[in-house]
């Protein structure tokens, strides 16, 4: 992949930007960091737009893609359900040796909920999470999913962002399984930042709280 390395603020961690890229390629990318990583090998964080595509989580049924219509399924190894991805949506994949960081999935997932939160508050948005269904979500609806595995105690996958995303294939699912769930976006909540400029904030709140509790 064509990619661009630069030193994050989180002692030895890599900041890619991916720009557009497949989904799959990607995947199998982390797949084989994740293989491959030794105990000295610095963490890694990545930032990319995919093309449209639906991918299923180890928890997903098949029925809750209702109408897959033109675009791509892909069954996929991370936690939870299905999700879309898409132009417009920036995701944040987190490549983490959770054992060298010190804490587990359960504070993983709160600490990528929590980079969301902290970036929509510098926008003047209130972001919440609801129990029992991971992600971020504004007035209910939901704005950023979390999806992850963990694979010789370090993380790949990570967490989506809908920025100016067509969110009508939101309607083709049920989004993590729920049926009606509402999706969301910067640009319906008065945010009128670009992608990169979402990602530079972004990037800071995620390296700030992916450094040693």
């Amino acid at each position: 992949m064509d990619a661009r390395a630069s030193r994050g603020h989180a002692p030895g961690t890599a900041v890619r930007d991916l720009g557009r890229a497949d989904y799959e390629p990607v995947w199998r990318a982390m797949q084989e960091f994740t293989r491959t990583r030794g105990e000295a090998t610095p963490d890694e964080l990545w930032f990319v737009e995919h093309p449209p595509v639906f991918t299923l989580g180890l928890a997903a049924k098949p029925e809750h893609v209702l109408d897959a219509g033109p675009i791509p399924v892909v069954r996929i190894d991370r936690g939870g359900q299905v999700t879309w991805h898409g132009p417009g949506q920036l995701v944040a994949y987190v490549l983490l040796d959770l054992k060298r960081a010190g804490f587990g999935v359960k504070e993983l997932v709160r600490r990528l909920e929590e980079s969301v939160i902290a970036l929509l508050a510098g926008y003047g948005i209130r972001g919440e999470r609801q129990a029992g269904m991971p992600g971020v979500y504004v007035a209910g609806a939901k704005i950023a999913a979390v999806g992850l595995r963990v694979s010789r105690g370090c993380s790949y996958h990570g967490i989506a962002l809908n920025v100016d995303a067509d969110l009508a294939a939101f309607s083709r699912i049920n989004p993590c399984g729920y049926p009606g769930l509402a999706a969301t976006r910067l640009a319906d909540l008065g945010v009128r930042d670009t992608i990169a400029a979402v990602q530079q904030r972004w990037r800071a709140e995620l390296l700030a709280l992916l450094g040693a509790p």
